[in-house]
């Protein structure tokens, strides 16, 4: 059973799942697939071609679906995906994909919180499990992969990546690409060792994590630079998913990594 606030305004073009509840002076618009046990506050914006998975909930003020905030947009039809269990909080934005990127669609993950007044501009990609901290700014077609969380007020330029289960620090400037399980930030934005607190939460392993920082040693601080220092990884470590996941991402990257802190000194972060 829905319940839907007279107050509301739903489209009746908008598909409903079950057990929704939709709060007074909420706007759900045409085009509008809204999965089982979501919840809409009052005075949240759903605006079209947004599709939600299974109880997610949009806080007042939130606007999902806003066209692109992007002056090559010419009102192609493009999308919004939101997966099961996600969390907009009060006014965060999430604008829709465009047909310029090739992608046609901002997607976020499963389990991800999206905290107050976030944005997440067009043709974004964020994975499961991530956390954007309050004031967080993605630029067009940044990619954030699974677990990693993003502090407070940080910005990300237009195209950056960051990896799995990385932590940027708040009030960053993600400027090049965040590889896979670290820590960073200061300014400009640096390496600052591996997200131990975050992969020991998660289960991994103390050898697991020590291969992790052994490689991040050796790519960053064995003297090196980072393609040769990628080709002694390959050649000098087992292979394993992590060792993978890390030199895929930097393999992949067309900004570049983020550097190495000039304060680090072998333990200190760790």
């Amino acid at each position: 059973m829905n319940i839907i606030s007279p107050l509301a305004s739903v489209s009746s073009k908008a598909i409903l799942g079950d057990n929704i509840e939709i709060g007074p002076f909420a706007f759900v618009d045409d085009d509008v697939e809204i999965g089982d046990g979501c919840k809409i506050f009052p005075h949240a914006t759903v605006f079209q071609y947004v599709k939600m998975g299974k109880n997610c909930q949009i806080y007042p003020g939130a606007v999902v679906g806003a066209v692109p905030q992007d002056l090559k947009f010419d009102g192609e039809v493009t999308s919004v995906e939101l997966g099961d269990n996600v969390t907009v909080r009060e006014c965060a934005t999430i604008n829709r994909g465009t047909k310029a990127s090739g992608k046609y669609v901002t997607k976020i993950g499963n389990d991800t919180l999206i905290m107050s007044y976030s944005h997440v501009a067009h043709d974004c990609v964020i994975g499961d499990h991530c956390i954007l901290v309050s004031y967080v700014g993605l630029a067009g077609e940044t990619q954030i992969d699974d677990w990693a969380i993003i502090g407070g007020g940080a910005k990300a330029h237009q195209f950056t990546k960051v990896g799995c289960h990385a932590m940027v620090g708040g009030m960053s400037k993600i400027n090049k690409d965040v590889p896979p399980y670290v820590l960073c930030g200061r300014e400009p934005i640096s390496y600052a060792g591996v997200n131990i607190v975050g992969l020991r939460r998660r289960g991994f392993s103390p050898d697991v994590i020590r291969n992790i920082k052994d490689i991040y040693e050796t790519i960053y601080y064995a003297g090196y630079n980072i393609s040769d220092g990628c080709a002694k990884v390959e050649a000098g470590f087992p292979q394993s998913e992590e060792r993978d996941a890390i030199l895929d991402f930097i393999k992949s990257s067309k900004r570049g990594i983020i550097r190495a802190s000039d304060m680090h000194e072998k333990g200190q972060f760790e």
